[in-house]
C-alpha cells in the first residue's frame, strides 16, 4: 500500500514536472514567435522604407529628366538670340571703330559742307540773299569757335542745310526792296525754286527772275494777273489754284 502511494506521489510529481516543462516550452515558443513577428515587422518596415526611397529616387529622376528637357528647349530658343546679340555686338564694335574715324574726319567734313552751302546760295536765285549769306557767314565763324562741341556744330550746319532745302518746297510772299536806281518797294512771290516774281504795289508792273540771264524779265498783262492771283493764294486771300507763269529756271536745274 505504501509502495502504491509512493508511485502515485511520484506520478503526480512527474506530471507536474511535465506540465512545468510543457509550460516552459510553450513560453519559449511564444517568445520565439514574438521575436519572429518583430523580425518580420522590422524586415517589412525596411522593405517599405526601401520601396519609398526607390519611389522618391524615381520621382527625382523623372524631375531631373523633365528639367533637362526644359533646359534643352530653352537653349534651343536662346541660341538664335545669342547669335543675334553676338552679331549686334560685332556691329557695334565696328561702329565704334568707324565712329572714331568719323570724329577725326568731322571737322573737315563740316568745313566742306559750309563751303558747298555758300556756293549753293551764291549761284541760286537771289531771294533773301543777304539773310542767307549771313547764315553761311555765321556758320563759318562757328566752326572756329572752341565753346561748342562737334555735335553742336554739326547740328547747326545740318539745320542751315535743312533751311535751304526747305525753300524748294514752300511758297512765300513778302514785301521788300527791289534794288535799282532808285530802289523800289515791291511784293515778291516765290514758288519754291521754280519761280521768283515781283509786282509793284499798284499791280501794273512786274517781272520774273531768269537764272540763266541773271536778271529780271518783264511780264505781260496776263502774267501779271497770275502773279496777283498767286500773291492772294499765298496770303490765304483765295483758294489754291493752278498758276500759268513763266519759270525762273528749267526743270532739270530746279531743286
Amino acid at each position: 500500500m505504501q509502495y502504491r502511494q509512493t508511485w502515485i506521489r511520484w506520478g503526480v510529481v512527474g506530471f507536474a514536472l511535465a506540465l512545468a516543462t510543457s509550460a516552459s516550452a510553450q513560453s519559449t515558443l511564444r517568445d520565439e514567435a514574438l521575436d519572429a513577428q518583430r523580425t518580420q515587422a522590422e524586415l517589412q518596415d525596411r522593405i517599405d522604407n526601401a520601396d519609398e526611397v526607390v519611389r522618391e529616387q524615381l520621382r527625382e529622376l523623372r524631375q531631373a529628366r523633365e528639367e533637362t528637357r526644359r533646359l534643352q528647349s530653352y537653349n534651343e530658343e536662346l541660341a538664335p538670340i545669342v547669335e543675334r546679340q553676338t552679331e549686334t555686338l560685332g556691329e557695334r564694335r565696328s561702329g565704334f571703330e568707324t565712329l572714331a574715324e568719323t570724329r577725326e574726319a568731322l571737322p573737315g567734313l563740316m568745313r566742306e559742307m559750309v563751303e558747298r552751302l555758300r556756293a549753293w546760295v551764291e549761284r541760286d536765285m537771289p531771294f533773301l540773299h543777304d539773310e542767307r549769306l549771313a547764315r553761311v557767314a555765321s556758320l563759318e565763324s562757328m566752326l572756329s569757335a572752341s565753346g561748342l562741341s562737334s555735335a553742336e556744330k554739326l547740328e547747326r550746319v545740318l539745320a542751315a542745310w535743312r533751311a535751304e532745302l526747305g525753300y524748294g518746297r514752300e511758297l512765300d510772299a513778302w514785301r521788300g526792296e527791289l534794288p535799282g536806281e532808285p530802289p523800289r518797294e515791291v511784293d515778291f512771290l516765290r514758288l519754291g525754286r521754280v519761280g521768283w516774281y515781283y509786282l509793284t504795289p499798284d499791280g501794273h508792273q512786274g517781272a520774273v527772275w531768269k537764272v540763266e540771264a541773271g536778271e529780271w524779265q518783264s511780264l505781260d498783262e496776263s502774267a501779271l494777273a497770275e502773279v496777283r492771283k498767286g500773291l492772294r493764294i499765298v496770303r490765304e486771300q483765295r483758294a489754291p489754284a493752278m498758276l500759268d507763269l513763266p519759270v525762273s529756271q528749267v526743270a532739270e536745274d530746279a531743286s
